[in-house]
């Protein structure tokens, strides 16, 4: 395993197993990962992470990362996403907190995925999870990113999805008009 991004992401997998962390990966890399390939320098982690566990993360991790635990556990106490970097791979990984039942529901349904160099294996979010969150960042960022709307259509192109399950999130998650769109811009046709 000689790529630093592999070598990365396994360092980092292996300390939040340590930990004991749940994650999965989310975003760009987990839309790669499902066949929608997209160059990043950033690693999006869902993650069931306390404040003691984010102050352990650092003397874990070790000397080759950057971790500012005061950082960290200012953002876990409002409930916002911190960072950390790699300093071998210039890679930034992102950590957003699991507060709410989406996140609970793309935790449990993330499978185990090979990524990178296909050395390492992580669990990943779900197709679906990645469409419905992609759909959730697009909406919040005003509904003009190209690059979350082409990854959202790849999404869908790349299927079969389970179009029942994105249907009853997208409208808990106030999202059901974009998917909708998704799916007719797409040329995708679910099964209702």
């Amino acid at each position: 395993m000689d790529d630093p991004v592999s070598r990365a992401l396994e360092e980092i997998k292996s300390a939040l197993n340590e930990l004991q962390v749940q994650f999965c990966i989310v975003g760009s890399l987990a839309s790669s990962a499902h066949g929608v390939p997209r160059a990043t320098m950033d690693v999006d982690l869902l993650t069931r992470i306390s404040r003691d566990q984010a102050n352990r993360l650092a003397s874990t991790l070790g000397a080759s990362w950057s971790v500012d635990v005061q950082a960290a556990n200012d953002a876990l106490r409002h409930g916002r996403a911190f960072n950390i970097f790699n300093l071998p791979a210039g890679l930034k990984f992102d950590f957003f907190p699991a507060f709410n039942d989406f996140h609970n529901a793309q935790l449990e349904r993330a499978t185990t995925m090979a990524l990178a160099d296909g050395t390492v294996r992580c669990p990943i979010a779900s197709a679906e999870d990645v469409v419905l969150a992609k759909l959730q960042w697009y909406r919040l960022g005003g509904e003009v990113s190209e690059t979350q709307w082409r990854d959202i259509l790849g999404l869908l192109q790349a299927g079969p999805l389970d179009s029942t399950y994105m249907r009853t999130w997208a409208r808990r998650l106030r999202v059901d008009d974009l998917l909708s769109r998704a799916f007719a811009e797409s040329h995708v046709h679910p099964r209702s």
